[in-house]
């Protein structure tokens, strides 16, 4: 964990996301050069992007969405899938989520998210750096939120599977898309469009329009 806290410290800077200035975050600038680092740092080769260090449109869409309508995370137990930065779990909690557990299988994710509470002075989220999708959802949520997960096909099925258990239940499923190649085409009603500027060495485009859904 110390050495994962020098190296987000080093390689980003905290900074306010361009959809939600509420928020500070330890955000890179450029991902090649931080993809680099990652991997001279783990000493480890074709490592996935550094996810964590960038304020993704389905998240940040999704974060504002949530500061815009407190009414629908306050007072409840929130569960952040795919957590990313953790831009979500912030949002959720400075809308008033009494708790916010911010799932990652990224280690370093979880610390940044873990750095980005604390910068924000919101306890009340835990990072976790666990694979929710390898078990059943569990039982203690009241709402839980799909950031950005439908880019690519077999993490994308995985996720709305395990999130319609969840809508099942009858406990709300918001899903952010930012355009992304398999998001589902049915049983998704939507509640609202942002449109999100992006980092151009990671999206092929300036701005991207997102959407939030609930997921039925």
């Amino acid at each position: 964990m110390a050495d994962a806290l020098t190296f987000i410290r080093a390689q980003t800077a905290l900074k306010p996301p361009s959809a939600v200035p509420e928020l500070l975050l330890h955000l890179a600038d450029e991902a090649l050069p931080l993809w680099q680092a990652t991997e001279a740092e783990l000493q480890q080769s074709n490592l996935p992007p550094p996810y964590w260090a960038f304020a993704w449109p389905g998240g940040q869409a999704l974060a504002r969405y949530l500061l815009d309508h407190p009414e629908l995370v306050a007072g409840k137990r929130v569960l952040d899938l795919g957590a990313g930065c953790g831009i979500t779990s912030l949002a959720a909690a400075k809308a008033g989520a009494i708790s916010v557990l911010a799932a990652d299988i990224d280690v370093y994710a979880c610390t940044a998210i873990t750095l980005n509470a604390e910068a924000n002075g919101l306890p009340q989220v835990r990072a976790l750096s666990t694979d929710l999708l390898a078990n059943p959802p569990p039982e203690s949520i009241d709402l839980l939120l799909v950031g950005d997960m439908c880019y690519e096909k077999p993490l994308a099925e995985k996720a709305i599977a395990w999130g319609r258990i969840v809508a099942a239940r009858g406990v709300p499923v918001l899903l952010a898309d930012p355009g992304r190649a398999y998001v589902p085409k049915t049983g998704l009603i939507e509640l609202a469009r942002y449109t999100i500027p992006t980092v151009l060495d990671l999206e092929d485009r300036e701005t991207r329009e997102t959407v939030i859904y609930a997921l039925t």
